[in-house]
């Protein structure tokens, strides 16, 4: 398990401590996120005009919103990869099933080739035979 970082940052223009097992980068992070979508919403003019406790959920529900569709894209590329390894484990499946396939047919043309040869040599065998006779 990592060490615990206690880092400062800066969101809003105060000073707050940061405790947990992330990198202090990552903290970083979190709290430039937060200023951003701050920065973002301070832009509206209509936001501005709210109280502050209504600022703050509206910023706490757009983050909310966020992360949910962040985690509803997280599932969507869990099922694509999911049904991309579906149809590689199937087209493996499929490839050694050929290559089986090849193989046999290679066998049998081994064969049907050795049978040609040995009846060639019979013609030839029988031809100098009825020659000589």
């Amino acid at each position: 398990m990592s060490a615990k970082t206690d880092t400062e940052v800066i969101i809003g223009g105060k000073v707050f401590t940061l405790s947990g097992y992330e990198s202090e980068e990552y903290l970083q992070k979190v709290a430039s996120y937060i200023n951003n979508k701050t920065s973002e919403y301070s832009k509206v003019e209509s936001f501005r005009r709210q109280p502050l406790d209504t600022q703050s959920v509206l910023l706490q529900l757009n983050i909310a919103d966020d992360y949910f569709k962040a985690k509803k894209q997280i599932s969507l590329l869990e099922e694509e990869i999911q049904s991309k390894e579906k149809e590689l484990y199937n087209l493996k499946h499929e490839l050694i099933a050929s290559q089986i396939k090849l193989e046999n047919t290679e066998k049998s043309v081994k064969s049907l080739q050795n049978e040609v040869n040995e009846s060639a040599k019979k013609i030839i065998k029988l031809e100098t035979e009825l020659k000589n006779s």
